[in-house]
């Protein structure tokens, strides 16, 4: 522990000119003291620093040391990819070795680049999960994570409806989608590959075999591929209707944009009241109430008869309220 906060209070001040005791053990998360002992430790050990007294005083090194400490991990440089996505990481358990892997890129710097990490994190941000959704990380998420960038094969239990089911899985990769994360993983008694909702296992247990890698495996690819499938696949019933400019407007907003720019390649003519008739994929009709009815006025629904009837009682009841 002691060893890795010296390794890491060097390069903080290859990485700045000079560093107050203050900012150092906010840092390193430890006192005054310790940076004080700690300094004295490093200084021992021949690394040379060096402790200017009074206000505005600090610690820095002298005579350009330079550290040989600055090479990469694996795990290091992989999270470093992944460093505009803090939250992302945090759960996948690599915080760590990502901030250890920029402070690491910030020492090897020249000094008119090192504000670079800063520069970047207040130019972009991702933040994931759909608005109003406090969507948990999964508790066996860092256990998949482990098995994912060591490829190892695991023996893992999940909920399939009503059944517990256990598969032996070679974890490809992993997928953060609207805040929900899922594996992407082969079956090796199959060759199958198949994606998994993390929060759906119950046990995940890595083994000591690791599984040899098909170097084609395209995970963004393979993503985009089964997202379509499913979205396709759970769209299992039709609605047609009539929507004003405004409805055509405000559908790809209501349903999903792929679905929506499809179902108006089956417009027609708009009718003599300016409507266009479409028929609009849908997953099922209380799907397709929740999400046509946000269209207000701007669309009328013509079919299915249930639909339809469902909408003509929804608008009663609205004109009812506001008499």
């Amino acid at each position: 522990m002691r060893a890795a906060r010296l390794i890491k209070m060097v390069l903080l001040l290859q990485a700045r000119p000079s560093m107050t005791a203050a900012e150092l053990a906010a840092e390193l998360e430890v006192s005054e003291r310790t940076i004080t002992r700690d300094a004295q430790a490093l200084s021992e050990a021949g690394v040379p620093v060096y402790a200017d007294r009074g206000r505005t005083g600090g610690y820095r090194l002298i005579g350009g040391y330079r550290t040989r400490l600055t090479g990469l991990g694996r795990s290091e440089a992989e999270a470093l990819f992944l460093s505009g996505v803090p939250g992302a990481l945090r759960e996948m358990g690599l915080a760590d070795a990502a901030s250890a892997a920029r402070l690491k890129v910030s020492a090897a710097l020249m000094p008119s680049l090192r504000d670079a990490s800063q520069s970047a994190s207040q130019r972009f941000h991702l933040d994931a999960p759909g608005w109003f959704r406090e969507t948990p990380a999964p508790e066996l998420l860092p256990a998949v994570a482990d098995a994912v960038w060591d490829d190892r094969r695991v023996s893992a239990r999940y909920c399939r409806q009503d059944t517990e089911v256990e598969r032996e899985l070679e974890p490809y990769g992993l997928v953060l989608k609207a805040g929900v994360w899922y594996v992407c993983a082969r079956v090796p008694d199959s060759g199958a590959y198949r994606v998994y909702r993390i929060d759906r296992f119950t046990s995940v247990v890595a083994g000591d075999e690791r599984f040899a890698r098909d170097e084609e495996f395209d995970l963004p690819g393979f993503w985009e591929e089964r997202a379509e499938q499913f979205a396709r696949a759970i769209l299992r019933s039709e609605a047609v209707v009539r929507l004003t400019e405004a409805g055509v407007r405000q559908l790809p907003h209501a349903t999903d944009r792929v679905v929506a720019r499809e179902a108006m390649g089956t417009a027609g003519e708009p009718d003599a009241s300016g409507r266009v008739t479409v028929t609009l994929p849908v997953e099922n009709e209380d799907v397709a109430y929740t999400q046509l009815l946000s269209l207000g006025p701007e669309v009328e629904v013509v079919a299915p008869a249930g639909l339809r009837a469902r909408f003509a009682d929804a608008a009663a009841r609205t004109a009812e309220l506001y008499r």
